[in-house]
């Protein structure tokens, strides 16, 4: 029998692998092998994924989840269903938004039918993409771990991310008072366009929050950390929170927990991921909640740019030189 003939039974599909811990520029577009669902699981043909900021840290092997490589690189996405592994409650043909801990970079991915969303008509394939490790995060984040009410204020940093600007859209939809810090008058501008009240540069942000605020925020998001982490501490009022989401700036910062008991103020993690592992349907009462508000219009991500697989190091290398404003995606 003929390799060709052998390559045709296979089945083959284009996916972006990291085959070392080098960098974006490791990665490589490989043929590999369409994947079966196992039990519990979908297969997804993808028509976009995104981009996120923790496949930059897993090129360099900083990211907290660790693979054997090579691997098939990615964890967000969007398409159709291809395939349905047993027990899972999803029909060939379905349009999905999914998460995954690998494989989303490809023409074909696996994911676990709880990390699994179906997709309203209204939601384009490419805006459902941008969605599901920044929306549902901040909505932990928010709803969850922040405990946000309608008519509080919400301090939000690199707000005009990919993360950032879901923030700031969760924030609005769940009718907060929104002071966005960004690093630019060019991301600036953005933010402003996604309707936050008020926006502020990076550079001295805590003054000027103090003026739109005088007795200070309820909540801060940081998912940027490094030198504004005790400033931000400073904007919060009274009982206020302050969300770790990540330390996109590259330092962890430290707390003096005396400014916690002084001022009667918090610190909380938000390890969405990890909350996901011991509560399988965290994801679905997410999304219903979510629902309206996406249906509406208002969570539709913006787009910075999409590259093609082929392009997938130079996706990466444009979220690492903090030039992004939105979300990122690519497309099989």
């Amino acid at each position: 029998m003929s390799s060709l003939v052998l390559i045709r039974q296979r089945r083959l599909m284009k996916a972006v692998q990291l085959p070392e811990l080098t960098g974006p520029q490791a990665l490589k577009v490989v043929d590999a092998d369409i994947p079966e669902p196992p039990a519990g699981c979908v297969v997804v043909e993808v028509h976009t994924a995104g981009v996120t900021f923790p496949e930059l840290l897993q090129t360099r092997g900083m990211y907290q989840t660790k693979h054997q490589v090579p691997f098939i690189i990615g964890s967000e996405g969007a398409g159709t269903v291809h395939a349905v592994g047993k027990g899972a409650d999803f029909q060939v043909g379905d349009r999905v938004a999914f998460i995954t801990d690998k494989g989303a970079w490809a023409q074909y991915a696996v994911a676990p039918a709880t990390h699994t969303v179906k997709l309203p008509d209204e939601v384009s394939f490419e805006a459902a993409a941008g969605m599901p490790m920044n929306v549902l995060t901040a909505d932990f984040a928010l709803r969850h771990r922040g405990k946000l009410q309608a008519g509080q204020s919400v301090l939000i940093h690199g707000a005009a991310g990919g993360l950032g600007s879901a923030l700031v859209q969760v924030a609005l939809a769940m009718e907060a008072e929104v002071i966005a810090v960004v690093s630019t008058e060019e991301k600036a501008a953005i933010v402003k366009e996604l309707g936050a009240q008020h926006v502020v540069l990076a550079d001295g942000f805590k003054d000027r929050v103090k003026e739109i605020k005088p007795r200070g925020v309820d909540l801060v998001a940081d998912p940027v950390g490094g030198d504004r982490f005790t400033d931000s501490l400073r904007c919060l009022a009274t009982y206020g929170t302050l969300l770790v989401l990540g330390f996109t700036a590259g330092g962890i910062p430290e707390v003096k927990v005396n400014r916690l008991l002084l001022n009667n103020i918090s610190v909380a993690g938000v390890g969405w991921g990890a909350a996901t592992v011991p509560n399988p349907g965290l994801i679905d009462e997410q999304w219903q909640t979510l629902l309206p508000h996406v249906k509406a219009g208002k969570l539709n991500p913006r787009i910075h740019a999409t590259f093609p697989l082929e392009d997938a190091s130079a996706a990466l290398a444009e979220l690492d030189n903090r030039s992004v404003m939105g979300k990122i995606l690519l497309t099989p």
